[in-house]
């Protein structure tokens, strides 16, 4: 994909739509286009943090590791961001994610993100609200889960 067509599908991101045009630039430089096909790995849980990504085309599937399985606990799709949590908390990944169908993303080097985050306002506003956005669906999937396993009863009286 050409620089500029880069540029062009970063300025059409939410998370990035605000940036002035200098550092839309610089960010489409520093950034990588790729693409997957179904099935593929992005990266696995306990590898390093060294990018987060926006997708641009497609889904992913989330998965954790239970015992020997890897169990999907959610899917992302066109415009989510992931893999930031990792850079931001400076831990390994969290969790694997694999493409659901041929996928099309931007991934952004770790230093750029945080730099991209810490120097611009409102990036850091859309990349809060994405995790909250986050915390929110995760907490209404565990109380769903919950209701299916105990019913009405609260589980800490089991």
């Amino acid at each position: 994909m050409l620089y500029g067509d880069v540029v062009s599908v970063l300025r059409g991101i939410p998370l990035f739509c605000k940036l002035d045009p200098a550092k839309l630039k610089l960010l489409a430089f520093s950034s990588t286009y790729l693409t997957f096909e179904a099935g593929e790995a992005l990266f696995h849980e306990g590898d390093p943090a060294d990018g987060a990504f926006v997708i641009r085309r497609g889904q992913v599937e989330v998965l954790s590791a239970v015992g020997e399985s890897q169990v999907v606990v959610g899917t992302l799709g066109e415009n989510d961001l992931f893999g930031e949590m990792a850079i931001i908390l400076n831990e390994p990944r969290l969790a694997s994610i694999r493409a659901v169908g041929r996928l099309e993303v931007v991934k952004i080097d770790a230093e750029v993100f945080l730099r991209l985050v810490t120097e611009n306002p409102d990036t850091a506003l859309a990349v809060m609200r994405s995790l909250s956005e986050k915390i929110v669906r995760l907490t209404a999937r565990y109380n769903d889960l919950q209701h299916r396993l105990f019913g009405f009863q609260n589980p800490a009286e089991h």
